[in-house]
C-alpha cells in the first residue's frame, strides 16, 4: 500500500465536513467540533465559566452546560463581567420557519434560552426569519408568514416570560430603525467578504446575498427603539447552534465600525438525526426527526426503526463486547433530555458493559421523549391567538429590566 494513502484518506474525510447556516454534513466520524472551533475562531466553553454561571445565578447549570452540549462561546466572560457588576444584557435567538411543527432539535436552543432568561432575568428578542425561508425554500410569502406564526406557538409553549420577550417575524417587522441598521451593516460588507463567509456562488440570487444583515441587526439594541429606549450600548448574548456562527462573525466584525457593541455567543453542538451524527436532524426528512406533534406510537416506531445503535449484532456478542456509546443515537438523545445525571451514568455504564441491551435503552428513551412531547403538547394547546399577539406586539416593555 502506498504511504500516501492514509494522508489522502484523511484529506477526503476533512473535505466531507460542511457546516454553514444552510447545510450540515460530515464523514463517517461525525462532526469534528474541535476543528470547527479552530476554523471559526471561537473559544471552548470551559468548566470555570460554567461554575461562574452557577455562582452568579444561584442556580445549578443547565444539563446542556454540564454535559458539554453548549460547548463554545464568544465573549461570554465579558457578559458575565457585566452581570457581576450589576449591569444587564439581553438575549437574542431565532427560528427559520420552514415546517408546520418543530422537531426536537429545534427545541434545544429555546429550552436553553428559557433557562438563561429565567436564570439572569433578562429580556429576549426572538426573530422568525420567514423572509429567509421564502428566499431559500419553495414557499410563498403567505405560507412563510403562516408558518412563522405557527412556530411562534411552539416557541411560546416553552414557557417564556411575556413581560420580557418580544417575538417578531421579519416580514411584519423590518423597517424603521431595524432597516437603518441593516443598510449600515450592508455598506460595511463587500461582496467578496460575504462570499468568503457564506460560500455564495454566482448562481445564487441576490436575495440570498443581501439577507445576512437581516439576521445581524437584532444583536444591536437600537434596532428595537421601543423596547430598548436609551440602551443603545446594551450587550447582546446569542444562544445558537454553531452553524449560525458565520452570521455573527460578520456582525462582530462590522459592529465597532458602526458604533455598536459586538454580540457575544454561546454555541451548541448539533442535535443528531436518528440515523446518526454525520448530519443534524432535518425537517426535510421526517424519518430523521421526532416532532413535537408525534404521538407515543410514532415516537416508539421511529426510535426502534431508525435510531442508530451502537450495540452489537447479536445478544451474545453484545454481552461480551458491550455497546459503542460514541455512535449510539439513543444515548445521545438521553444525554440531551434525561435530567437525572446519576441515572444517565448508570445507563451508560450498563450499556457499555453489555449488561443492558439496545432494546432496553431504546425503551427508556421512548419513555423520556414521550413524556417530554406530551408536556409540550399540553403547553402548546394553551397558547391562544391572543397570546401570540401579546408576544409579537411592538410596545414598551416596562418590566424588561425589573
Amino acid at each position: 500500500m502506498s504511504s500516501v494513502a492514509p494522508e489522502v484518506e484523511k484529506k477526503e474525510e476533512e473535505e466531507e465536513q460542511v457546516v454553514n447556516p444552510w447545510e450540515v454534513s460530515a464523514g463517517k466520524g461525525g462532526i469534528d467540533y474541535d476543528k470547527l472551533v479552530d476554523q471559526f475562531g471561537c473559544q471552548r466553553l470551559h468548566a470555570a465559566l460554567i461554575d461562574r454561571i452557577a455562582r452568579l445565578t444561584g442556580r445549578p447549570p443547565h444539563r446542556f452546560l454540564r454535559r458539554g452540549l453548549f460547548f463554545a462561546h464568544r465573549d461570554l466572560n465579558e457578559i458575565l463581567d457585566l452581570f457581576e457588576k450589576g449591569d444587564k444584557f439581553y438575549l437574542y435567538t431565532g427560528r427559520g420557519p420552514s415546517s408546520e411543527a418543530l422537531h426536537l432539535g429545534h427545541l434545544v436552543p429555546f429550552m436553553f434560552t428559557k433557562y438563561l432568561q429565567d436564570a439572569f432575568k433578562v429580556p429576549l428578542v426572538i426573530q422568525l426569519t420567514d423572509d429567509e425561508k421564502f428566499l431559500w425554500k419553495n414557499l410563498t410569502v403567505e405560507e412563510s408568514k403562516r408558518l412563522a406564526r405557527e412556530n411562534a406557538k411552539d416557541i411560546i409553549a416553552c414557557g417564556f416570560d411575556v413581560e420580557r420577550t418580544f417575538i417578531f417575524s421579519d416580514f411584519n417587522f423590518v423597517g424603521g430603525a431595524f432597516y437603518e441598521n441593516m443598510v449600515k451593516v450592508a455598506r460595511c460588507v463587500t461582496y467578496n467578504k460575504v462570499v468568503g463567509i457564506f460560500g455564495f456562488t454566482p448562481e445564487d440570487h441576490i436575495g440570498k446575498i443581501s439577507f445576512p444583515p437581516v439576521q445581524a441587526v437584532p444583536s444591536f439594541p437600537s434596532s428595537f427603539p421601543k423596547h430598548f429606549s436609551g440602551n443603545d450600548q446594551l450587550r447582546c448574548l446569542i444562544p445558537c447552534a454553531i452553524d449560525q456562527d458565520p452570521y455573527f462573525r460578520m456582525t462582530r466584525d462590522v459592529a465597532p465600525r458602526i458604533g455598536y457593541q459586538k454580540p457575544a455567543l454561546i454555541e451548541s453542538r448539533f442535535f443528531p438525526a436518528l440515523q446518526g451524527e454525520n448530519t443534524k436532524m432535518s425537517a426535510s426528512d421526517p424519518n430523521s426527526a421526532i416532532y413535537v406533534t408525534d404521538n407515543t406510537k410514532e415516537i416508539k416506531t421511529k426510535v426502534n426503526k431508525y435510531a442508530f445503535s451502537g450495540g452489537q449484532d447479536s445478544v451474545e456478542l453484545h454481552r461480551k463486547l458491550g455497546a459503542n456509546l460514541e455512535v449510539d443515537v439513543s444515548i445521545k438523545y438521553l444525554n440531551f433530555f434525561l435530567e437525572d445525571d446519576d441515572e444517565l451514568e448508570r445507563i451508560k455504564k450498563e450499556y457499555k458493559e453489555g449488561s443492558m441491551l439496545t432494546g432496553e435503552v431504546k425503551q427508556l428513551l421512548v419513555k423520556v421523549l414521550s413524556e417530554m412531547v406530551e408536556r409540550h403538547k399540553r403547553a402548546r394547546a394553551r397558547v391562544t391567538e391572543e397570546m401570540v399577539d401579546a408576544f409579537m406586539a411592538v410596545r414598551p416593555l416596562p418590566n424588561m429590566f425589573g
